[in-house]
């Protein structure tokens, strides 16, 4: 072997060693990299376990709070129910006004009579002391029954005649004055008697004005913008009439805000 071979394999060998340094140099810092990632990673997940769950963060009014918690519920009886009616929009249409209506119905008289009751308790009071002093009963003086010694000699005809009328069907009743589809008014009246308890019972909590008002008027807007998903889900170039209130609600609908400056108007659920 002569003098400049040996110089090629010992130059070879120099290059061999260099090239074997070098990548155990970079896979160091190779894991010295993916240790401290991992350490920092590891940190996140534990001060976040730490953090209570706030996500979503709740909204600065609790009227709405409430309604997010409700439409959770009510949400899905009334997708299920408004979907199952496949024959017309016709009914859908029809379904749709009678349950909205039975919302205002139901909640309005809930509106009055919390606004009516704290100015009416006071003078309530003063009504029965003034009943008391007033209004003397002496059991001792009231005459003696009649009603054993009536012969009623009417006919068998002219008692049926004058018998109550059956009562009238509370499907008949729901929302009578809307008119509409009579197939979507049943499948309403049944739907809404699922879920009318949830909505009072939601209501009820609320004691605050600002938040009744909130609420209703929020339901109400929430309930019609999921019946335009549920019937663009079904149909996709389903049209409707509208009205300026409902037009209104749709568009602010399609603004968002941030926690600071107000409330979204669509609630997801």
């Amino acid at each position: 072997m002569n003098q400049e071979e040996k110089t090629l394999r010992h130059n070879i060998r120099q290059i061999i060693r260099h090239v074997k340094q070098k990548k155990l140099n970079e896979e160091k810092k190779f894991r010295s990299l993916l240790g401290k990632l991992l350490e920092h990673e590891i940190g996140e997940m534990l001060s976040e376990s730490e953090v209570p769950d706030v996500d979503p963060a709740p909204n600065k009014s609790t009227g709405i709070n409430v309604l997010e918690e409700l439409l959770k519920k009510i949400v899905p009886v009334l997708e299920t129910d408004f979907k199952s009616l496949t024959t017309s929009s016709e009914q859908r249409e029809s379904f749709r006004a009678h349950i909205s209506n039975a919302i205002i119905q139901t909640l309005t008289p809930a509106k009055v009579n919390n606004k009516a009751g704290e100015d009416s308790v006071d003078t309530l009071r003063e009504f029965d002391l003034d009943i008391e002093e007033d209004v003397e009963v002496n059991i001792d003086d009231a005459e003696p029954a009649e009603t054993d010694k009536f012969i009623d000699i009417r006919t068998d005809a002219e008692k049926a005649a004058e018998e109550p009328e059956e009562e009238e069907d509370p499907k008949d009743s729901f929302g009578s004055d809307l008119g509409g589809d009579e197939t979507g008014r049943n499948m309403a009246y049944q739907c809404f008697k699922k879920i009318e308890n949830n909505i009072i019972d939601s209501y009820e909590l609320l004691a605050n004005p600002e938040d009744q008002e909130l609420f209703f008027d929020y339901l109400l807007a929430n309930v019609k913008m999921y019946f335009d998903k549920f019937e663009k889900e079904l149909d996709p170039n389903a049209t409707e009439p509208t009205n300026q209130a409902y037009d209104q609600a749709k568009q602010q609908d399609t603004t968002t805000t941030d926690p600071e400056g107000g409330d979204d108007f669509d609630l997801e659920i």
